[in-house]
């Protein structure tokens, strides 16, 4: 049961989402979303200009077989973004899921919309949220995106929702996202920004008392210069608490 003064839960997901290997921190959604009752969204606007009906697609087949049926939020533009129709959805909801994709155009989609600050008060209220890859890159202070050209390991901030505060989200850090680190950290806004690098398959994940990790591989809290690794049921120490107010 999460405390009545917090948000509801949360996980930053490394990406490869909706595959097994992520049932550990989408159990904790399923539940969260079931004892809340209403309905569960997938949110495709990562996808928006790489096949948004094969990630809703995905998402549905794969919580189904967990034990819960998702509906489409539909926002793949801004327009979308600030319907009333799909705000008033949005305030109903039990769960939000933020799909992978492209993390610059998730960000400036949602960022200041209508469609946000729905999901937003319902998250605040109790309601579970998530995001994988681009999703989670949203979910931060910040998102990044390539510098110059396709295969640039070189990052640019760009303001994203600010779910969590001070953090950049480095997803698929097994794989790709740790070759960010070097331009993400000389690049950083502020002094005090945290780096958070989340393997695939794997998550960070706020339970209303505090971060723990999830999955099979690591978290990684990169902060001046340090960095700390966390393992599944393992605490994430470093990261603030989820913004609130």
């Amino acid at each position: 049961m999460l405390p009545s003064e917090v948000t509801g839960l949360l996980a930053l997901v490394g990406g490869d989402e909706f595959k097994p290997g992520n049932e550990e921190q989408d159990r904790l959604l399923v539940a969260a979303a079931k004892a809340r009752g209403g309905p569960a969204y997938v949110v495709p606007t990562a996808a928006a200009r790489g096949g948004p009906e094969q990630a809703v697609a995905n998402a549905t087949r794969w919580f189904a077989g967990l034990g819960l049926q998702l509906e489409e939020l539909h926002v793949l533009t801004r327009t979308h973004a600030n319907s009333e129709e799909v705000a008033a959805q949005a305030e109903r909801g039990s769960f939000f899921y933020l799909v992978g994709g492209d993390p610059g155009h998730t960000a400036s989609t949602l960022r200041d919309s209508r469609v946000w600050r729905s999901m937003e008060r319902t998250w605040h209220a109790g309601a579970a949220l998530a995001g994988s890859s681009a999703g989670a890159m949203a979910l931060g202070e910040w998102t990044l995106i390539r510098d110059r050209f396709k295969g640039d390991h070189r990052r640019q901030y760009r303001p994203a929702l600010a779910a969590l505060p001070k953090v950049a989200v480095l997803p698929h850090f097994n794989s790709f996202g740790h070759r960010w680190v070097d331009s993400a950290g000389e690049r950083a806004p502020v002094l005090d920004a945290v780096l958070l690098g989340i393997d695939e398959r794997s998550a960070a994940v706020w339970d209303g008392l505090g971060w723990s990790a999830r999955g099979p591989g690591s978290v990684t809290v990169i902060r001046d210069g340090a960095r700390t690794s966390s393992h599944s049921g393992e605490a994430v120490l470093g990261l603030p608490d989820p913004r609130a107010d």
